[in-house]
């Protein structure tokens, strides 16, 4: 603990030229793989039928597709979970059958041909509409909330800071879309509800280093843009650090010992608390001095200052 009671005197600034071309690279990688690589949607969005099925016994992958290949399924996607007795099952929904049809032509083809008993522990439904609803929904979700992040920050602080976050928040999306492309992880409503969640992180961390930099353009009076700037990150640091490395203690829990269901969701939020708390230093901040933040922005009128006195 006393290491986050000394201050740091890191200049950051000094490096938001190399962090932009790194950030722009990232960026741009993403988006290529997202557009041409796509991401491996979940059945919440692809709609159709999962199967969750339970063996005595450890089993071969190969073997259950093989079988299910035979019974006219060699579509379907099949990986353990949990364990390697588990098997979750996915299937493209048909319009010859239903849910209930699929899922016990599925069961007699393994029980069929496998000589242990295996057993249904789930099966879920989702139509080809309802994941068209969802997967609009969800992008309209993300959408809006970067508008309102617009919008707020621009009324609470000023408008520099308010592009400077709100593409330090597009950056953080697009570089956790592209690692669930590149690594080809499943997304579904989960881990849009995580990303939803990393844009929440991002945006406190952002107004947290935004709020010290006006209090300091106020109090610094002869300190340089870039100066306070450097001053407010250092000074926001430890809290910072200190923030991330609490909320990656949870969510390491939550990945090692919450089950598979919330691994897609605990990874999301895991590459967003590290993505978020880099564009929170090197995004916002250097965006909004781009773009001419002063103290001038900043400094109260008259006026402002003797309202402010008669609230006090």
């Amino acid at each position: 603990m006393e290491l986050f009671k000394k201050k740091t005197h890191i200049d950051f600034m000094s490096k938001r030229r190399l962090a932009l071309i790194l950030s722009i690279g990232l960026v741009l990688l993403s988006l290529v793989l997202i557009i041409f690589r796509g991401l491996n949607f979940g059945l919440d969005f692809t709609g159709g039928v999962l199967l969750e099925v339970g063996y005595k016994q450890p089993v071969e992958l190969s073997e259950i597709r093989g079988t299910l290949a035979e019974a006219g399924y060699g579509e379907a996607m099949v990986q353990h979970f949990g364990s390697m007795r588990e098997v979750l099952i996915r299937l493209a929904p048909r319009e010859s059958q239903n849910s209930a049809e699929i899922s016990n032509a599925v069961l007699n083809a393994l029980q069929a041909g496998d000589d242990s008993r295996v057993n249904l522990r789930r099966v879920e439904f989702v139509g080809p509409q309802v994941g068209e609803e969802l997967t609009e929904d969800g992008w309209l979700a993300m959408f809006y909330a970067l508008i309102g992040i617009l919008i707020y920050v621009a009324l609470r602080f000023e408008y520099r800071f308010a592009i400077g976050a709100v593409a330090a928040l597009i950056h953080d999306v697009l570089i956790t879309l592209g690692v669930f492309s590149v690594f080809w992880f499943e997304f579904n409503l989960t881990v849009l509800a995580a990303v939803l969640a990393v844009i929440g992180y991002s945006l406190n961390d952002t107004i947290v280093i935004s709020d010290r930099i006006r209090e300091n353009f106020r109090k610094l009076r002869k300190a340089t843009t870039l100066e306070v700037m450097n001053i407010s990150l250092n000074e926001t640091l430890s809290r910072t650090v200190m923030t991330g490395v609490t909320t990656l203690m949870v969510l390491v829990a939550f990945y090692f010992l919450g089950g598979e269901a919330i691994h897609g969701f605990s990874i999301a939020l895991i590459i967003g608390v590290f993505v978020g708390t880099y564009s929170s230093i090197y995004i916002a901040s250097p965006i909004a001095l781009a773009l001419g933040v002063s103290k001038a922005d900043f400094i109260l009128t008259k006026h402002e200052s003797t309202s402010r006195d008669d609230r006090l």
